[in-house]
């Protein structure tokens, strides 16, 4: 069998339009106090890859508009739906008021590991990602309902939270699409 890279027209992408009209997942994921905006501007490419609700950006994290953010978004920061808050608590309070169950991605005493969590499929979701060195706040973490940890096998224990974000974020939308599929 012959493989073929796809064109940019075999690949269907939406316009912008399509995508703003878009059912979107209802998943949340939020960066808190995140330093660099590249890692930001690949969130905000994960969330368009994805169809999420939105993303949430607090504390010190850059939000758009940024030059960093626009080089790795490549345009999914003017697609994507985001707030800013000063405060990961109040993201919070804003993500209960709409309804979600909330998880911080972080190493702690028991957490889940990722592979094991079984999220209610259609439950919306928001999971917190933190500072790419001193991770989620321990005051954040306490306002959660849980915590999940992406198991890891070599030294570091430790991933970039944008590949973090993408890891847990794929995880969640592939157990979505599998119950979708089941008939």
């Amino acid at each position: 069998m012959k493989t073929q890279k796809l064109s940019m027209a075999e690949l269907n992408r939406k316009t912008v339009e399509e995508f703003r009209r878009s059912e979107k997942t209802p998943v949340i994921a939020v960066f808190e106090n995140v330093r660099s905006a590249y890692n930001v501007g690949s969130l905000f490419r994960t969330a368009d890859a994805f169809l999420l609700e939105a993303v949430y950006l607090t504390g010190y994290t850059a939000f758009p508009p940024h030059k960093e953010i626009r080089k790795t978004a490549l345009g999914a920061e003017d697609t994507v739906s985001w707030k800013h808050f000063s405060h990961a608590a109040l993201a919070i309070v804003d993500l209960r008021r709409l309804g979600y169950h909330i998880y911080a991605i972080e190493q702690v005493t028991n957490s889940t590991s990722l592979e094991k969590w079984n999220p209610v499929t259609h439950e919306k979701i928001a999971v917190i990602f933190g500072n790419e060195v001193t991770g989620v706040e321990q005051s954040t973490i306490e306002l959660c309902d849980g915590c999940i940890e992406i198991p890891q096998l070599g030294m570091k224990h430790s991933l970039n939270v944008a590949t973090a974000a993408g890891v847990v974020l794929w995880e969640i939308i592939r157990t979505r699409m599998q119950v979708t599929a089941t008939p």
